[in-house]
């Protein structure tokens, strides 16, 4: 099931779902709207010959309150806000379609877990033919939440638990 705004206020306002900073604008009908920060990583096309599963991705990393994206380009970024899922809680990660119909996909698998904790690593891509430029603290992406049937028994406790600004991928420390 679907969190409507009245829910998700509701858990906000007895702590149960943790989104901060918030402010009451971002709570839409059936979601809550995620800011862009401003930490982006890049892989660092200079030194990387290619990328594999099983090896550290060298990113180079930088702050700032706008950036371009050129076309067909690839960024991570962070956002604003930190959460916390409750364990009988997920949350869906979706671009917004204002944002989508410039030509900007945003995605970060598209999933958060039961108690994941953190600040939300989103994969930014110029799909357009020119570029795009983006301004810190505007709303770039929507969380959709969804109640579990039950408490998960196992929640979130991965290689990305509590991590804060833009995460390069960890893809290398999976078990084979």
């Amino acid at each position: 099931m679907i969190l409507s705004d009245g829910t998700i206020r509701r858990l906000i306002g007895e702590g149960t779902l943790c989104i901060d900073p918030l402010t009451d604008g971002q709570i839409q009908p059936a979601s809550v709207d995620l800011r862009l920060g401003n930490h982006f990583l890049k892989v660092d096309e200079n030194t990387v010959e290619s990328m594999s599963l099983d090896k550290e991705i060298k990113y180079v990393e930088f702050v700032s309150e706008e950036v371009i994206i050129p076309p067909h380009s690839f960024l991570l970024a962070t956002t604003m806000e930190y959460i916390k899922v409750p364990k009988n809680l997920t949350a869906f990660v979706e671009g917004r379609s204002s944002i989508g119909r410039i030509g900007l996909f945003i995605q970060n698998a598209g999933w958060v877990d039961p108690g994941f904790q953190g600040e939300i690593t989103l994969e930014l891509y110029n799909a357009n033919r020119l570029p795009i430029k983006l301004i810190a603290g505007r709303r770039v992406c929507q969380l959709v939440f969804a109640q579990l049937d039950q408490e998960a028994m196992n929640p979130y406790n991965g290689k990305y638990q509590k991590q804060k600004s833009a995460t390069g991928s960890r893809v290398y420390m999976d078990l084979k």
